[in-house]
Formats: C-alpha cells, structure tokens, sequence
C-alpha cells in the first residue's frame, strides 16, 4: 500500500487559515478530497494522512468528518491545545473517533522555541508518551535545538519531524542542521522524519532536483529507510512543484541500490507502522 503521510484540505469560510492570504494565490481557495483524487491515481497513491492546517479544535472536527466521508483518507493528524489544562480531555474526545491517529504541535510557530521545556508542556509530552501516541513535531532548523532537549526529557515519545526540519534550502544551509538533525535520529529510535515539504524551502521558481538530493540522502542516512516516510504536502507544495513533480523527486532523490521493500517502507510501510494503520495493509481496506 503506497501512503501519503502528509497532506492537507480546507475551506477558506470556516476563517481559521489567517496564514493563507490572497497573496497566496495558488492556496487562496478551498481544497477538499475529490481535487486530490487525479494525483493519488496517477501516482498509485492508495491512501492519505491528513494533516491539521490550524490550530484550532474545529479544524481538527471538521478533518474527521472528511474522514467519515473519504476511504482515502487512513488518519487524521489533527491539533490539541495543551496550553489549556484540559489537553487529556481534548485527546479523549478525539480518540472515540476511529480516524484520529495522531496530532501536531507548532514548534515554527513559538516565538521562543524554549517554551516547549516549559513544565506543563513536558508534562503532557511524557503523557503521550506514556500513551504511545503519534506526535508530529512542526518545527524550522533552528529550532532543533530545543526539539533535542525535548527529547532528552520525553525519551518513549512517539514522535515524527515535519518537513525534514525545514533547513533553508533556498540558501544552501547544511550545517548545523545535518549535525543537529542526525544527533535528533540518534536520540531516539522512535523518532521518524518525514521526507516532506522541500521544495517550498527551496527557490519556487528555480529549484533544481539535484539541489534537494543530498537533503534527502542525509536524512536516509541518519534515519535509516525504516523510519523516513514520503508526504507530498499537498496543496502546500503547489507554490513550487505539481504532486507529479513531488513524487517523482523523492523517487530519484532517494540513494541508490535501494531494494524494493525499502522503497515500499518509505512510499508507505513506515507511515502505517508510524500511525498504527498496519492492519490497512493487511486488509487492503
């Protein structure tokens, strides 16, 4: 089974998206599942994880209604407020919804990424911990390390790097994010990373696939091809690339002589271990 472990859908008149401005042009309009369905076609694609693209407890509803209504949809990613003390009753309500399989906290967007070593925050980390629950982790390179303390305080966390850590690109940065991001995977064997979001770190209009490669040979590198999975993170990545595009980059990017059943591990296996979706596979459902 082939997965996209990260992708997107909103509509604009719920009024939670204040990050999509007309400015956006490719992104200001609604996206929902049938928009998806060519590019998941052509590209063999069988199922999807949804990702949370507010942080809000509606948006979190609202994706797994789509759920209800989506077999493409595998799980829903979606957003608890852990500033709030009711963060376990939060996660409780989710969970009675078969769909929810994960949620993501946004690192990025903290204007000091210390604020996550604050005590209430490890304390819910060592809470989903406990819980073995998915926790994808939103962050940009320079954050890194405040996530490796994080990790040193909350070592069973559950938990997968969006974006590759969102290293700049555009601007050739390679270190300290190749020594950060391989002391992170080496912190943590549950740690996973997702192979997602690069060219729109990249120049929009004039990247290269040679420029990405050797992001995506680092991260396979340190990883190892059981804990990196494909995410399109679509429709994000349409302010660069098609999906077609994506796909195909991460096909060619990825080191050579790799057998088969490890490309299945990146382009899918991995996302349903990560998730706990394994019994998809199994079933073909």
């Amino acid at each position: 089974m082939r997965v996209d472990a990260h992708q997107h859908y909103w509509k604009l008149e719920r009024g939670d998206y204040s990050w999509i401005t007309p400015e956006m042009s490719v992104l200001y309009r609604d996206y929902e599942p049938h928009d998806l369905e060519a590019p998941l076609t052509a590209n063999r694609i069988d199922r999807t994880i949804v990702v949370q693209a507010a942080s809000t407890l509606s948006d979190t509803d609202s994706m797994l209604e789509l759920a209800g209504r989506s077999e493409r949809i595998a799980g829903v990613v979606g957003w608890i407020d852990l500033e709030r003390p009711d963060y376990r009753e939060q996660y409780r309500n989710f969970k009675r919804h078969p769909a929810f399989v994960g949620f993501r906290t946004m690192i990025q967007e903290m204007e000091r990424a210390e604020d996550m070593l604050r005590p209430h925050i490890v304390e819910a980390m060592r809470f989903f911990a406990e819980e073995d629950f998915p926790v994808d982790l939103l962050l940009k390179s320079h954050q890194l390390p405040a996530v490796l303390k994080l990790l040193e305080q909350t070592p069973n966390l559950r938990a997968v790097i969006d974006h590759i850590a969102k290293p700049q690109i555009a601007a050739g940065e390679w270190d300290p994010w190749r020594a950060q991001l391989a002391e992170a995977a080496a912190s943590n064997p549950r740690l996973y990373c997702k192979l997602s979001g690069m060219v729109t770190e990249a120049d929009h209009r004039n990247w290269k696939p040679e420029q990405i490669v050797r992001y995506v040979r680092h991260v396979v590198s340190v990883f190892g091809t059981d804990r990196v999975m494909f995410g399109s993170d679509w429709p994000v990545c349409l302010l660069a690339a098609s999906y077609d595009q994506v796909v195909d980059l991460l096909d060619s990017a990825l080191p050579d002589g790799l057998g088969e059943s490890e490309r299945e591990a990146v382009f899918g296996g991995n996302a349903l271990r990560f998730y706990k979706l394994e019994h998809l596979s199994v079933s073909g459902s």
